[in-house]
């Protein structure tokens, strides 16, 4: 019977159920939140995410303007602008269903999340702008050659977490290949492994050029 019953009385309107605290199905909402309100509070509704290590703190001069250009456009810029579109979203009337209230809430959030990382990320740096007097040893900074088994040539700078960027060559000195590169000199040959779906994979590299930016330019 109770399965009849499922199949011929149509299901509530979700929009009524939320506009009426009064629905029956807020007590069990409210017990089940009571019941379970360690694993609310660890999962954050679904959001939770743990937290990642904080990489080394050196950095290029080129990449902390970088970051400080981004930490005053987005407070100085970006967030006034966003706040704007907000208040005006939010005089429009009911919140819950205006999308652009949502969005834009959504999205202040997230600048000021960032705005705040960058701030003490900026203020923990060390900006490394010399270059070393021994050249032929590869070091923070340093752009360095290198030549697989199969004669393939690839050129990689090692440079701090926040600044690695794949298109530009950027590698971080927390990363494998970084790690590996530090600290040697020319013809010297390095192992990598990494973790695949395969298993593990071992590639080793002898090292063709270092170069530092003024020699590069």
């Amino acid at each position: 019977m109770r399965l009849v019953w499922l199949y011929l009385v149509p299901p509530p309107d979700p929009v009524c159920i939320l506009r009426n605290p009064a629905h029956p199905i807020w007590n069990f909402v409210k017990l089940y939140v009571h019941n379970n309100l360690d694993l609310i509070s660890k999962t954050q509704m679904g959001r939770y995410r743990p937290p990642q290590p904080v990489g080394s703190k050196y950095i290029t001069a080129e990449g902390h303007k970088r970051l400080t250009e981004e930490h005053d456009y987005l407070w100085k810029k970006k967030r006034p602008e966003v706040t704007r579109i907000l208040s005006a979203a939010a005089a429009e009337g009911d919140r819950s269903e205006n999308a652009e209230y949502i969005y834009r809430k959504k999205e202040l959030r997230e600048i000021d999340a960032r705005v705040r990382f960058l701030r003490k990320r900026l203020d923990d740096m060390i900006i490394v702008d010399r270059i070393p007097k021994n050249r032929e040893k590869i070091y923070f900074g340093a752009w360095v050659t290198i030549e697989d088994n199969e004669g393939i040539e690839k050129t990689y700078r090692i440079v701090g977490p926040d600044e690695f960027d794949p298109k530009l060559g950027y590698i971080s000195m927390d990363s494998p290949m970084g790690k590996a590169l530090l600290g040697k000199s020319l013809d010297d040959e390095i192992s990598i492994t990494v973790d695949t779906k395969d298993g593990q994979l071992k590639s080793s590299y002898i090292i063709n050029e270092i170069q530092y930016t003024a020699d590069k330019d």
